[in-house]
């Protein structure tokens, strides 16, 4: 499991600019399974991405084609972690410490 977050290089009315085609990938991603939840940073300078996985070089390559990367409007701090508790709804994302 992966912690990804977004922290904005450039101006919120670049952001903004950029945001539809942002909010359409992360749609995608969804649709893949790949993305739990999502949601802006308070206050607004950035985001948090809760993403499944099967390695970080998937999720750094996933990471880099996102329109906000590609706008070069965010940079992303990827930090993997393994989910040994969740809530019910997420058991079949749990694993066990190796």
């Amino acid at each position: 499991m992966f912690v990804l977050e977004l922290t904005y290089t450039a101006p919120l009315d670049a952001v903004d600019a950029v945001l539809p085609d942002h909010v359409a990938w992360l749609e995608e991603q969804y649709e893949k399974g790949l993305f739990l939840a999502s949601g802006r940073k308070n206050p607004r300078d950035g985001g948090v991405i809760l993403a499944v996985a099967e390695d970080r070089a998937g999720v750094e390559e996933l990471v880099a084609g996102d329109p906000f990367t590609v706008a070069g409007v965010c940079a992303y701090r990827v930090t993997e972690f393994v989910a040994t508790k969740t809530a019910p709804e997420l058991a079949h994302h749990r694993q066990t410490l190796g």
